[in-house]
């Protein structure tokens, strides 16, 4: 029997449109339909518009009114780390006393210290800490998340990391995409021996993710005192060459030529960015690379900003992610996000709804299917509790998501 759901009366209809990464001025160019209705059908979208008999073929229970509200694409997450262990707050104050990050890591802190606790929690544990996580991003709109392994750096506890996510998909309606990141740090047991831990990644953990199918992206840390750019090019193609899909960290740190390595080697995505070069941005615009930004950790930080408006004018596919984790960015604000990307970055609202839909979307190889309110695409979707999308940033750092549908089932209401 077909399960069918109408949102109706919608005072916005608010969505990019298209199949791929939208990329430079196109950006901002996002459909309004206003006063219209959507009707799902199994899931899926099957038509926008204005029909009175839809509601008369419809119970009423399958009903959600929308007027005076806005409804856009469900939120696309797109760079996480939201499974570990443990927690980091004496680390965040130690920032805040001027203590840089490489610092912290030199301490015994940084990943390395979330790594011993990730080791010692039970896939169990994970879970249940995990769960809260997912909870709180479904309450801001995110319907699908990235998630990423890496603190393990080790056989068993990358594949937990991996394990744990995979359960998570079957106890919660957030879609997990899941990459692999054991070049996430180098552990004390391979101190000052790179390559040697990354042969043990791509000899003995890799091929066990490849062939359980745990993740479909492999990603690498490619910064000054972690991965080489030779390193992570090493890491990255053999990945290529056993199944994944690309990702990178870049030029997180110091400009150090990781985006100009994730457009030669066509990375899915290429994600920090706070100091990439303008060879770099061309190098991600020329290759189709979506630029991942992450606002909240350069907040956090108290690093400056990617530069998120010389990227799009030079033709870009930007992203948004929150890079949620314990550590640099202990933050899933969704409100906290857009605030930063409209205020400090130069974005514009409507190219920061792209960015954290349907770009997004295409920054975990999803856009054909989600990221857009569109005939065809499943219905992911976020109903605001006002009747514009301007609310977003205007409502500064204020979550204002009252409904949120995935697949057409309601599953979560403010």
């Amino acid at each position: 029997m077909t399960q069918r759901l109408l949102i109706k009366n919608a005072s916005q209809i608010v969505t990019p449109k298209g199949n791929s990464a939208v990329r430079g001025a196109d950006m901002k160019d996002v459909a309004i339909y206003e006063n219209q209705s959507i009707l799902v059908e199994d899931g899926t979208i099957v038509a926008i518009g204005d029909n009175p008999a839809w509601e008369k073929e419809i119970p009423t229970e399958r009903q959600v009114d929308a007027k005076g509200k806005t409804v856009l694409p469900g939120f696309v997450d797109s760079h996480t780390h939201f499974v570990f262990g443990g927690y980091r707050a004496d680390e965040f104050l130690w920032r805040m006393e001027g203590m840089s990050y490489m610092d912290i890591m030199e301490r015994g802190g940084g990943i390395a210290n979330t790594m011993k606790a990730t080791r010692e929690a039970s896939e169990d544990e994970l879970i249940t800490h995990s769960l809260d996580f997912l909870k709180k991003m479904l309450a801001f709109g995110i319907t699908t998340v990235e998630g990423k392994s890496g603190y393990g750096m080790d056989y068993d506890t990358e594949l937990k990391q991996l394990r744990v996510m995979k359960r998570l998909e079957e106890l919660q309606p957030v879609s997990i995409v899941r990459t692999f990141l054991g070049a996430h740090a180098v552990p004390p047991s391979y101190k000052d021996r790179n390559d040697e831990f990354i042969d043990f990644l791509l000899r003995d953990v890799m091929p066990t993710v490849a062939k359980e199918k745990l993740a479909e992206f492999c990603d690498v840390f490619c910064e000054k005192g972690v991965f080489s750019i030779e390193e992570s090019r090493k890491l990255l193609t053999a990945a290529r060459e056993q199944g994944f899909k690309l990702k990178i960290h870049a030029d997180e740190i110091v400009t150090f030529g990781g985006s100009e390595l994730a457009g030669e080697l066509k990375c899915t995505s290429a994600d920090h960015l706070l100091h990439a070069s303008e060879a770099g941005i061309k190098a991600l615009a020329d290759n189709g690379v979506v630029a991942t930004l992450l606002p909240t950790t350069a907040f956090c930080l108290k690093e400056p900003y990617a530069a998120a408006r010389k990227m799009i004018d030079s033709g870009c596919a930007v992203a948004l992610a929150t890079d949620f984790n314990p550590g640099s960015g202990f933050t899933n604000s969704v409100p906290l996000m857009i605030a930063l990307a409209v205020i400090y970055m130069g974005m514009t609202a409507e190219e920061a709804i792209t960015a954290l839909t349907l770009n997004g979307a295409a920054a975990v190889d999803r856009a054909d299917r989600i990221g857009s309110v569109e005939v065809g695409k499943q219905a992911d979707l976020v109903i605001l509790q006002y009747p514009s999308y301007k609310f977003l940033p205007y409502h500064t750092g204020v979550n204002i998501v009252e409904t949120v549908i995935k697949n057409g089932e309601i599953v979560h209401r403010a």
